[in-house]
């Protein structure tokens, strides 16, 4: 193997801290505006860590009192948890055989891409439609209208992303496992789909999070705890014309736990499907 000059190596050391400290800088700042009082917020000259700690904010946002800002917090917390949950996995039992009939299919292939060209249009250009929609179904203020709306959006996204996964999963291993008599459904079961299932997994994490993130629609399709999510319940925070700047990056710092944490699980189970499957010569 060729050696790497120390000059090179300390390059790409300092690029990849650089990156990090990009990255995860905003992210300990709002921790650390999360922990300060507003004392520590509004101080000039400004403290970088505060003189002392204060978790109350996380206690106000995590209680269950009735008619707090925590009971709206949570709830808002818990409908962004089933939506993003539903919307997720809709969308992936709509892309796998989508995915798979355009992979194998390459006449088809157009329709994917004409499907991809509406995120083309504007969020705001499918508003009204979408809104006429939901009314005439009677799912407006719902988290099931929110998630079907939330599927629209998901839906060709794991599709692409699927279709390049089975893209790379060789046509002769079906071919010859349909002429062993494999049926088809034991095609996909037994052998493409777990062949496929790092793209899978990569793609549920990458819908949950942008069914998670999404602000727009939530906006416009709810008005209540019945159905508000997370994004909107943040944003309410902000509403006010004195804000808490604390408050909002407590609520920050909660909200970005469950991707966290499921990103972590998720990425447990791309390494464990990179690793257990493979095509064996």
């Amino acid at each position: 193997m060729e050696r790497q000059s120390p000059i090179f190596s300390v390059f790409v050391y300092a690029a990849a801290l650089l990156l990090a400290a990009i990255i995860l800088a905003p992210i300990l700042w709002l921790f650390v505006m999360s922990i300060s009082s507003a004392a520590d917020l509004s101080a000039k000259p400004l403290n970088w860590w505060p003189e002392e700690i204060d978790l109350s904010r996380y206690r106000l946002l995590l209680s269950t009192i009735e008619n707090s800002a925590g009971a709206a917090f949570t709830a808002s917390l818990f409908n962004s948890l089933k939506v993003a949950g539903m919307a997720t996995l809709a969308a992936i039992a709509v892309a796998i055989p989508a995915a798979w009939a355009v992979s194998r299919t390459s006449n088809v292939s157009w329709s994917l891409y004409a499907v991809i060209a509406t995120y083309m249009l504007p969020p705001v250009a499918l508003a009204v439609p979408l809104y006429m929609g939901l009314a005439y179904l009677g799912l407006l203020n719902s988290v099931f209208g929110l998630a079907l709306v939330y599927l629209t959006i998901l839906a060709p996204f794991t599709t692409w992303l699927l279709k390049s996964g089975f893209d790379s999963i060789p046509k002769e291993i079906e071919s010859a496992a349909m002429i062993d008599g494999a049926r088809l459904d034991q095609i996909l079961r037994l052998i493409t789909l777990p062949l496929a299932a790092p793209v899978m997994a990569t793609s549920a994490l990458f819908a949950f999070l942008l069914a998670w993130d999404e602000f727009f629609y939530a906006l416009l399709f709810t008005s209540d705890l019945r159905a508000k999510t997370l994004t909107v319940a943040i944003s309410d925070l902000a509403g006010g014309r004195v804000s808490d700047y604390g408050l909002i990056a407590t609520a920050g710092v909660l909200a970005a736990l469950p991707p966290v944490l499921i990103g972590l699980v998720m990425q447990r189970a791309l390494i464990s499907g990179l690793t257990s499957g493979g095509v064996k010569g």
